[in-house]
């Protein structure tokens, strides 16, 4: 398995580089997300998102309403 793959984000067809290979590195390690958050995408989306849509779903996440 290669280490990065060029992937397009099935929720904005944007390309990206996915690290899964060394998930360390993977932009996906650094958001934190519910894990019902993370379970309906997973159920939504067949293959990983971009660090773009993932960090929207995070600020819509952390946001408070006052």
């Amino acid at each position: 398995m290669a280490l990065h793959e060029d992937k397009q984000c099935p929720r904005c067809q944007r390309l990206f580089e996915c690290k899964s290979g060394s998930i360390t590195l993977c932009h996906c390690s650094e958001t934190r997300l519910p894990g019902d958050i993370l379970e309906a995408l997973r159920l939504r989306y067949d293959d990983c998102l971009c660090p773009v849509c993932l960090q929207q779903i995070q600020a819509t996440m952390t946001t408070v309403e006052v």
